[in-house]
């Protein structure tokens, strides 16, 4: 009796010794899965990731936009930046013929990745972006394939509009501010969004 509580205390201890073993071994484990940024190395700017470069003629790509200007006007986008690249297109009121005028501007922004906490990985491009695309105005627009806020103001009776639309398609945030008049408000919405979708599309 006494030497099968001795060989019974000798296996509880060599169990409680695997177990251990084991759960250290597991620890151990999960611990190194992080291991190159929560050791506390130092992360250096090479191991941020760049933003994207987009194309040169990325406003000539977004197409024929004499819809959205008056008649009179030449539908010709100016493009200026390089890393963020912004159109405008303006019909001013002064040369048309009668009471109209618009003014196009997009502006799209690809993000680069960014550095975290002390001992932290990086942030991802694609949420540095969603943090930008948070901190915009406007309401989320629902049924869209991607995560567009709309930001409408109306003046002069409901004819003078300005829609500002944000969408964001991964490392992209691109913004369009449509102001015309007169203009039916969703027309004018409609128009803001079918050139952002250009945008992101050319922009890829």
């Amino acid at each position: 009796m006494r030497e099968n509580f001795r060989v019974a205390r000798v296996w509880g201890v060599a169990g409680g010794v695997v177990r251990g073993t084991l759960i250290a071994s597991g620890v151990a484990l999960v611990a190194g899965l992080g291991i190159g940024f929560a050791s506390g190395e130092p992360v250096h700017e090479d191991d941020v990731i760049g933003a994207r470069k987009l194309p040169a003629d990325l406003c000539g790509r977004l197409g024929d936009i004499s819809a959205l200007l008056p008649k009179a006007s030449s539908p010709v986008f100016a493009q200026t930046g390089t890393g963020e690249v912004r159109c405008r297109a303006v019909a001013e009121e002064s040369g048309q013929q009668t009471f109209t005028a618009a003014t196009v501007n997009v502006r799209i922004t690809p993000y680069a990745g960014k550095l975290g906490g002390e001992g932290e990985p990086p942030f991802r491009p694609d949420q540095v972006a969603r943090k930008a695309f948070d901190r915009e105005k406007g309401v989320i627009m629902p049924g869209r394939p991607y995560p567009t806020r709309i930001d409408r103001f109306g003046r002069t009776g409901g004819e003078d509009w300005k829609v500002s639309v944000v969408v964001l398609r991964d490392d992209l945030v691109v913004q369009v501010d449509y102001e015309a008049h007169p203009v039916e408000p969703a027309k004018a919405e409609q128009a803001a969004l079918v050139l952002a979708d250009r945008a992101i599309w050319e922009a890829k």
